[in-house]
């Protein structure tokens, strides 16, 4: 698979497929990515509408540097395939798959899109999700689908497993863990839930502020207003900026160049902190 290309994932805001104005709207949010979602925010009645309207709006373009995902339904349920085409056709940056429990899942939509230059996102929400996320994650690293990111589904996960969706989500915190860590193992992105309280700024902040400390990319979401919000909790400050720029280079001065640990501004800097400055600094410079 191609090496994915470095882009800012910070915020991805959901755009329910049937509302065209919101499709129309979408076009001056300032998210990282716009999922166009035609499967759990679309009535069954509204389907075939919604993916039309999703695919017209993908295919006339004007969304920037905004990633456009598409997610589809289910493959083996009576839309997802007429969903896969029309969305496939449309262009779209990445589709976005439903409830994958298993990597044959992915490999099955691979074999569907074949080389096509479009990636793929996973949703993982179910219990055999958190109990595959290893072998699901991997199936980039292993050349078997082009998977970028993964997404928690974490209202779906609290339907069926039935743990309650609590401030701090204790009962969360080893499936946000593994899945990370999955994520991480298998060189792919990974975003955190929906918050669903939009009058909780204080409860939606702590939310961004733990995603980012355990390591998440960034925060899926359900309202323009909380774009912002999110954007700044998954940027690096100021302060952790100015650091970052002083020793992204430090490994390349002449003097430090067949170094591994260097004393700067009296602390011990390793190449593996240049390189996670690096990171920071495309992160600011790309957002």
């Amino acid at each position: 698979m191609p090496e994915p290309q470095f882009r800012p994932r910070r915020s991805a805001l959901y755009m329910p497929g049937a509302n065209a104005r919101a499709l129309e709207k979408a076009r001056e949010i300032a998210a990282d990515a716009l999922i166009f979602d035609l499967e759990d925010s679309v009535a069954p009645e509204a389907k075939a509408e919604a993916r039309a309207l999703v695919a017209d709006a993908v295919a006339a373009g004007g969304f920037g540097r905004r990633e456009r995902v598409i997610r589809i339904n289910a493959l083996d349920g009576p839309w997802g395939r007429d969903d896969l085409h029309a969305a496939l056709a449309s262009g779209p940056d990445a589709i976005l798959v439903p409830k994958v429990s298993s990597p044959q899942m992915l490999v099955a939509v691979q074999a569907l899109l074949g080389t096509a230059p479009v990636a793929l996102w996973a949703m993982l929400e179910t219990p055999a999700a958190m109990l595959a996320a290893g072998p699901i994650c991997r199936v980039r690293a292993e050349g078997a689908a082009n998977l970028a990111a993964v997404v928690m589904g974490t209202n779906d996960l609290a339907k069926d497993t039935r743990a309650r969706l609590l401030p701090g989500r204790a009962a969360y915190m080893p499936w946000l863990a593994t899945c990370l860590a999955a994520a991480r193992a298998g060189g792919i992105d990974i975003l955190d839930g929906v918050f669903n309280d939009l009058d909780d700024a204080e409860g939606f902040a702590a939310e961004c502020r733990q995603g980012r400390d355990m390591g998440f990319d960034g925060k899926t979401l359900i309202h323009p207003r909380q774009v912002e919000r999110c954007n700044a909790a998954f940027s690096p400050d100021a302060q952790e900026l100015d650091w970052a720029r002083a020793i992204a280079g430090l490994f390349e001065l002449p003097e430090n160049r067949g170094l591994g640990v260097v004393r700067f501004r009296g602390r011990m800097v390793e190449r593996l902190h240049a390189e996670m400055a690096r990171r920071t600094v495309a992160l600011a410079e790309a957002g």
